[in-house]
């Protein structure tokens, strides 16, 4: 049975807090730099609001794009995929913060909130993988896996 498009998720960046952030060292920059903090500025803010983590369950592994920093998906194939487990996590204490983040034995790739997916590998290092979805996307992982193993 083909699970191909079995889940799709895009997740950006659109927290109230980081864009007041991002709005507060944008006004600061700006009036001590004039012109060049505008464009500094500018630029920064285009960039955060181009970010996108999509992640993709295809029948032959989990596929996972941080654009536009990744130019192509980064593939998790199913046969070194041990487990997979919707889970709650601490970013911040965690991983240090959001984004892709590496911790040793571990990469992590996450948006926003606290909930996602971590897979077990056997031969490389485990991921978390951050989803607003995390029970839905380890039921088609899980689901997913199961198929390609048969």
């Amino acid at each position: 049975m083909s699970r191909e498009g079995a889940f799709r998720e895009v997740q950006r960046f659109r927290q109230w807090w980081l864009w007041a952030l991002l709005g507060l060292v944008g006004l600061v920059t700006v009036v001590g730099s004039g012109p060049l903090g505008l464009v500094l500025t500018g630029a920064i803010c285009g960039f955060m609001w181009s970010l996108r983590l999509v992640t993709e369950v295809r029948d032959d592994g989990l596929y996972i794009r941080f654009a536009p920093l990744h130019r192509s998906f980064r593939r998790v194939p199913w046969t070194a995929t041990e487990s997979a487990e919707a889970t709650t996590y601490r970013p911040l204490r965690e991983y240090g913060g959001w984004g892709i983040r590496w911790r040793p034995g571990a990469i992590a790739y996450n948006v926003r909130g606290s909930r996602g997916v971590f897979l077990t590998r056997s031969d490389d290092r485990d991921v978390l993988l951050g989803s607003q979805r995390p029970d839905e996307l380890a039921t088609a992982i899980r689901e997913t896996m199961s198929d390609a193993t048969r």
